[in-house]
C-alpha cells in the first residue's frame, strides 16, 4: 500500500508575524499555516491575546529548531496602569484592588532599579507553565492557587519612556522565561499602588530584524494578488521567510566534507577540524555550506548530531 500523501506544501523557513491584538498565538499560527498551505507549523513563545508584535512562526523543517528561539532574549514595550491591580496582571483580568498613586519620580527610579540585572521571579498563576501536568492558568480559572518556585531571569535593560497620569511606559530587554505582566505587578506592589499591563508589544526576538515583520493583512493581500495574477501563492509568500537555520544562526558553524556529512546524516558522531571545545554547533555541508542540522560537541571532541534536516519527503 502506498503511504497517504501529506496535506499541504513542504515549505521550510521562519515567518516573523506581527501578531495583532485580541488573537491567541495558536489562532495566529493556524492562519499563517493556511496562508502558506504548509504541512507543518509551530510558533516560538506564545504571546497573550492582549499582546502584539513579533511572533516567529516556524514552517516545515524549521519547527525542529524552534526550541532555540524559546531560549533567546526578547525585547518588549509595555504600558502599565498604576493604581489598579488585576487578577491576571493585565487589562483582560478583573480589578481586585484600587489604591491611590502617591509615588515620586525618585521612588519610581529606585523601584525600577531593583528589577535590573539578575533577579528572581515567581511566575504568575495566569501563565502556561505546568504544575503536575496541568497549565497554571487552568488552575487559576478554577480559583486554585498552586505553589510556584522563583526562577532566575535577567533584565538586561529596563528603560523609562514616559509617565503621564496613571500610565507608565517602559522598554524591557530580558532573558527567556521573563513575564512582563509579573514585573509590572511586582513593580506596582513595590510602589504600594498596584499596577497592571494595558499594552504590551514584543519588539524583537533574538536578533531577528524588526523590519522583516509582516501582518496577517499583508499575507491576505499577497494571496489575493497571486490569485488575480494567476500565479502560485508561494511565489509571493515564500520570499518573506527567514532561512530555516535562522533560529540557530548564532551557533558556531562546523562545515563538513560531503563524505563526512554522510555519516552525520546517519546519526553518527564525527571528528571535525576547527570544531569548538564544547556546546551546540550548526552543521553545514560542502563548499555551499548547506545546512543539515545542529549537533553537540561530545566529551571526546566529536560532533554528535542532535536534530537533522530531512532532505527527502514522501
Amino acid at each position: 500500500m502506498s503511504r497517504p500523501r501529506r496535506r499541504g506544501r513542504d515549505i521550510h523557513g521562519v515567518l516573523l508575524l506581527d501578531k495583532p491584538q485580541g488573537l491567541s498565538s495558536n489562532d495566529a499560527l493556524q492562519k499563517v499555516k493556511r496562508c502558506y498551505n504548509a504541512n507543518r507549523a509551530g510558533h516560538t513563545g506564545a504571546l497573550d491575546p492582549l499582546a502584539t508584535g513579533m511572533l516567529p512562526i516556524c514552517l516545515g523543517e524549521a519547527t525542529k529548531f524552534s526550541q532555540f528561539l524559546l531560549d533567546s532574549d526578547k525585547r518588549y514595550r509595555v504600558i502599565a496602569r498604576l493604581g489598579q491591580r488585576t487578577d491576571t496582571s493585565d487589562a483582560d483580568g478583573q480589578v481586585v484592588q484600587e489604591r491611590p498613586v502617591n509615588v515620586t519620580r525618585e521612588q519610581l527610579d529606585a523601584a525600577l532599579d531593583t528589577f535590573r540585572g539578575n533577579i528572581q521571579q515567581v511566575p504568575s498563576m495566569y501563565s502556561a507553565l505546568k504544575y503536575q501536568g496541568k497549565k497554571l492558568y487552568e488552575y487559576a480559572r478554577q480559583g486554585i492557587e498552586v505553589p510556584r518556585e522563583a526562577r532566575s531571569i535577567t533584565v538586561y535593560e529596563l528603560t523609562f519612556i514616559r509617565w503621564e497620569g496613571d500610565e507608565l511606559e517602559l522598554e524591557i530587554h530580558c532573558s527567556k522565561g521573563t513575564y512582563i505582566r509579573t514585573i509590572t505587578d511586582d513593580l506596582g506592589e513595590l510602589l504600594g499602588c498596584g499596577a497592571h499591563v494595558i499594552y504590551l508589544r514584543r519588539l524583537q526576538v533574538a536578533k531577528y530584524p524588526i523590519e522583516r515583520m509582516v501582518t496577517l493583512e499583508q499575507l491576505s493581500a499577497l494571496l489575493e494578488q497571486a490569485q488575480a495574477e494567476g500565479i502560485a501563492p508561494g511565489e509571493l509568500l515564500d520570499p518573506l521567510l527567514m532561512p530555516m537555520d535562522s533560529p540557530v544562526e548564532n551557533f558556531p558553524e562546523v562545515n563538513l566534507l560531503p563524505a563526512v556529512a554522510g555519516y552525520v546524516k546517519q546519526g553518527q558522531p564525527v571528528q571535525a577540524a576547527g570544531a569548538p571545545a564544547h556546546g551546540m554547533v550548526r552543521i553545514t555541508e560542502g563548499d555551499e555550506h548547506k545546512f543539515i542540522g545542529v549537533g553537540e560537541i561530545a566529551d571526546d571532541g566529536r560532533v554528535a548530531p542532535k536534530r537533522l534536516v530531512v532532505e527527502h519527503f514522501d
